[in-house]
């Protein structure tokens, strides 16, 4: 597995240049990040609080980490100090959370909010109406330590690419529909993070900011 040339590959095949690439590192051995931190990939990509955990002291000190699986309540305590950016945020529940744990070790965690686009009922997130209900919500305006930098989604498990550039489109949309509206200062709009290996030359096409590649940089799992 030569995952130099991947990379390469990968970065050549970028829509947009200025996309953010996520690796995802997730089940992967600590040598693989290593050989991915040596060609140039400082953002990694874990989806359990365990294994980030044990990561994170094994790699260098500017390595960021993205929690980019579904993240429980009782788990944030553990990266809390030094996550990058958890970009699954699905319920209120857990922002207020995130925002406790910001609290305690006085640091404004950076998040993004996950938003349901896809027609599988397995995927997690917030629809149009949860948003603007926690936005309107006199609680949301307390929240002094996170700071939500954007949203984030996963299109339909599908070939049918129409309906995945429908979904990311219409991700585009709400974030463009929520940059016209009067945020609170801790709510700064810069990121998108939508697409993966399977779609992510869509995703950025249709405003992607930031793509998370696993198998098109490591190998399948």
């Amino acid at each position: 597995m030569d995952i130099k040339a991947n990379l390469l590959a990968v970065k050549k095949s970028f829509q947009n240049p200025e996309c953010k690439l996520i690796a995802v590192s997730k089940t992967k051995p600590i040598e693989a990040l290593k050989e991915a931190y040596e060609a140039g990939i400082r953002d990694f990509g874990e989806n359990k609080v365990q294994e980030i955990q044990w990561k994170q002291p094994e790699m260098p000190a500017d390595t960021r980490w993205h929690m980019i699986g579904h993240l429980q309540s009782n788990k944030v305590k553990y990266i809390a100090p030094f996550v990058h950016l958890i970009h699954g945020v699905d319920s209120f529940k857990l922002l207020k959370e995130i925002n406790k744990q910001g609290k305690k070790i006085d640091r404004a965690i950076p998040v993004l909010l996950q938003i349901h686009i896809a027609e599988e009922e397995s995927k997690f997130g917030f629809d149009r109406a949860e948003l603007t209900e926690m936005f309107a919500d006199s609680e949301f305006l307390t929240l002094s330590h996170v700071q939500i930098k954007g949203l984030m989604g996963m299109a339909t498990f599908t070939e049918n690419q129409g309906q995945v550039r429908k979904e990311f489109r219409g991700l585009k949309q709400l974030f463009d529909d929520l940059k016209s509206q009067s945020l609170p200062p801790f709510v700064q709009l810069e990121e998108i993070s939508m697409g993966m290996s399977g779609d992510y030359l869509i995703a950025q096409e249709e405003g992607s900011t930031m793509v998370r590649i696993g198998s098109a940089i490591f190998g399948a799992r």
